[in-house]
């Protein structure tokens, strides 16, 4: 079963950090909700931050946080192994895409539900 970790995962529907985990459940992932509020989203279990998620590998990191917060992040997600992290429209500043790339992440600007062929919309 491929794996996502969601950062910026939230209990609120209408937000795109929820529509992720929605999404790629749906498509058969294994879904690690990261934030430090909430102790499961969409019934899946909340991790308060990357490190504490229980695997090593990961296929891929979807990241829904102001750039402020993704440019800190970013550390403690190069600590994990994964293929790849998405940087979705409004977390993918400049600086945020800079370093990720320092830190040699395989960095990729776009939105990571329609990669897996989910409209948002279709998520409402």
């Amino acid at each position: 079963m491929p794996s996502i970790v969601v950062i910026g995962a939230s209990t609120d529907r209408s937000k795109f950090g929820n529509k992720c985990v929605r999404a790629y459940a749906t498509k058969g992932y294994h879904v690690y909700p990261v934030n430090p509020k909430e102790s499961a989203i969409e019934g899946w279990p909340a991790f308060k931050s990357i490190l504490d998620v229980p695997v090593e590998a990961i296929d891929r990191v979807s990241i829904y946080l102001p750039p402020a917060l993704g440019v800190k992040v970013l550390e403690d997600v190069s600590r994990k192994k994964m293929a790849e992290v998405w940087l979705n429209p409004g977390a993918d500043a400049p600086e945020v895409l800079q370093k990720a790339r320092e830190l040699g992440l395989n960095a990729v600007r776009g939105c990571s539900i329609v990669a897996i062929a989910v409209s948002p919309s279709d998520l409402d």
